[in-house]
């Protein structure tokens, strides 16, 4: 059974405080499995701590925000990290479609943003970081 995940709210400055945060954040994660929720209004810098993330882990080529895409896999950076944002989601049983049972087999980090859009469809979170502009 799963204890209620931990939730951390960041007030941060900024571009470069939200990657350097991300950074951080890596070093934290680097032997971590499990599924993380990004709680944010738009523009928050929910995708900026995600690349801010995946820098710290080594991961150089651009970032991509998976706004129309849904997910982003990275499978060159230990561990796999595989990104979602489900701002666009019309119903949560699209995650079904999108392979999401799949993606919770694999090892490796699930980032997830707007998971309220995912309700009922995605299990609870191990870690949720709520993002308020400060």
């Amino acid at each position: 059974m799963r204890e209620t995940p931990a939730t951390l709210t960041i007030e941060l400055a900024g571009e470069a405080a939200q990657l350097a945060f991300g950074a951080r954040l890596a070093g934290l994660l680097r032997s971590y499995r499990g599924l993380i929720y990004l709680r944010g209004d738009l523009g928050a810098g929910k995708t900026t701590l995600v690349r801010g993330l995946l820098r710290g882990l080594g991961y150089q080529a651009p970032v991509r925000s998976p706004t129309y895409t849904l997910i982003e896999p990275y499978e060159a950076v230990e561990p796999p990290v595989v990104h979602l944002d489900l701002y666009r989601l019309a119903d949560p049983e699209e995650l079904e479609y999108l392979g999401l049972r799949d993606l919770l087999e694999r090892p490796g980090l699930i980032l997830v943003e707007w998971p309220e859009r995912g309700a009922g469809a995605l299990p609870p979170a191990d870690l949720e970081l709520l993002i308020e502009d400060a």
